[in-house]
């Protein structure tokens, strides 16, 4: 009955260091693909179109997302450019309503300063700090830096032009 029991503990061990080597090497290759992932995230942005932030004088640059609630918002921007009056919220972000609302996909997400999001379909968010919660990411802001974005939205409620690069 020993040798049965040392038998079946000495499978159990060597299975356990084979799973854990499988477990390993997974990882490393994950790694690789992540890295891939974020590179074809960043082309497929670049194809989706730059979003110009017209702010009290100044212009911001945004990267678009490639996803559907960006390419409505693209739609509602059209050629003449669409104006929104967003409101301060918690001193991280700037919030306001959209035209209408826009196809949603939302997933928990840990925001930081620069990311654009769509908010309960129908209205858009602009962030100069972080949060975290269910939104669509509609896009980002280019060399987004905290105390510089919160510099140029000023305090406050704020005015934003929203325009497609030509």
């Amino acid at each position: 009955m020993r040798k049965i029991a040392s038998r079946i503990t000495a499978i159990l061990i060597v299975l356990m260091m084979a799973l854990s080597l499988c477990s390993c090497g997974g990882g490393e290759s994950g790694s690789a693909e992540e890295t891939g992932s974020t590179v074809e995230t960043e082309a497929a942005q670049q194809e989706a179109g730059l979003l110009l932030l017209e702010v009290n004088g100044q212009t911001l640059e945004a990267d678009l997302e490639d996803n559907e609630a960006a390419g409505a918002l693209k739609d509602l921007i059209g050629e003449d450019g669409l104006e929104l009056e967003l409101e301060e919220y918690g001193g991280f972000e700037k919030v306001g309503p959209l035209p209408e609302a826009l196809p949603a996909s939302d997933e928990q997400m840990d925001t930081s300063a620069g990311d654009i999001v769509l908010y309960q379909g129908d209205q858009i968010s602009l962030f100069y700090g972080e949060n975290s919660w269910s939104y669509t990411r509609l896009g980002r802001v280019r060399d987004a830096d905290g105390a510089r974005l919160q510099e140029i939205l000023g305090d406050g409620d704020v005015s934003v032009v929203l325009k497609l690069e030509e």
